[in-house]
């Protein structure tokens, strides 16, 4: 089918064929048990496969959608097996996510027209947000990109201090402030600072917290507007980073943070000790917001560029 039309780098597609490989054995198993015994796709089968994609966190929305898919398929052709019914997942689970004009993408990359590009990462504390942007000014910095940090998750000393960490890794510049410090000071700080430097990417680090909606829409609101002082159109891009592991609760929390600001992107982290991978799948077709970034191992190589491509043949490989 044109869905798999590219060619995945072998290393990349290790790593994530490894990381999803949780994933992948618990919904075959499931699926296996399924259709044990029946030769034909019916009414029964459709009923037990939405019980699996469900059960793998897809969620109940994109579950319909998939099922509605085969079974227009079954009407087409009146006769179709449950050994077809692998590939036929693989096909209509590929053509729902290639109707988003997004995870097309097989580098880390950034606008040439915007410089520095300024990119603001949301999350709540857990879900591997820190660690995400260290990856993230890794990979920017190996493609050779100036990269500054800013720490502006001021409520809690861990995050400013784990930051600094990953800066010191990556060895790239970082601006920080006290715990307790206004966010929109340690933004706007940060910004003056990459200019000055003539940097190329600035990762704000920001909001580790869902205390209250109002109050975090207003706390984000003064970032952003602070940050427009120094640089006009900034941010360029609102990360939401998810932790995977949660399933349905990952759901919840970009329910949460999309009506509180406006999300851009998203990075999905934790999928490699999880078997709950199929909540990829729902979060891209649920919120309509770019998954932009996956998380697939412990290591400093393992946050990957997302491409729809590559994730559905490792998930149904």
């Amino acid at each position: 089918m044109s869905f798999f039309k590219k060619l995945f780098s072998t290393d990349k597609k290790e790593t994530l064929d490894k990381g999803l490989e949780k994933t992948k054995t618990t919904f075959f198993s499931k699926l296996s048990k399924a259709v044990a015994g029946k030769s034909k796709v019916d009414d029964d089968v459709l009923d037990d496969l939405e019980e699996v994609l469900v059960a793998s966190d897809v969620g109940v929305n994109t579950t319909l959608k998939i099922i509605q898919r085969i079974e227009k398929r079954v009407a087409e052709d009146k006769y179709l097996g449950t050994d077809e019914l692998n590939q036929i997942l693989r096909d209509e689970i590929g053509a729902l996510l290639s109707e988003t004009n997004t995870g097309e993408a097989t580098e880390f990359e950034i606008p040439k027209d915007k410089k520095p590009y300024v990119l603001m990462v949301v999350g709540v504390n857990g879900v591997g947000k820190t660690t995400t942007i260290g990856k993230l000014a890794y990979q920017f910095k190996k493609a050779g990109h100036k990269v500054v940090l800013g720490a502006a998750d001021t409520f809690r000393a861990a995050a400013i201090d784990q930051l600094q960490v990953w800066a010191d890794r990556v060895n790239v510049p970082i601006v920080r402030q006290q715990m307790g410090s206004d966010p929109a000071s340690v933004a706007f700080d940060t910004l003056q600072s990459a200019v000055a430097q003539d940097a190329d990417v600035v990762i704000i680090d920001t909001a580790g917290r869902l205390h209250n909606k109002i109050n975090l829409m207003n706390e984000l609101t003064k970032v952003k507007r602070v940050m427009q002082k120094v640089v006009a159109d900034a941010p360029h891009d609102v990360l939401l980073v998810l932790d995977g592991s949660t399933g349905q609760n990952a759901f919840e929390q970009a329910k949460q943070f999309t009506a509180a600001t406006e999300v851009t992107s998203l990075a999905v982290t934790k999928l490699d000790g999880t078997a709950k991978g199929g909540v990829v799948i729902g979060i891209s077709d649920q919120f309509q917001i770019p998954v932009k970034y996956i998380g697939v191992g412990e290591g400093i190589e393992d946050l990957q560029v997302f491409n729809k491509y590559e994730f559905v043949d490792s998930f149904f490989k």
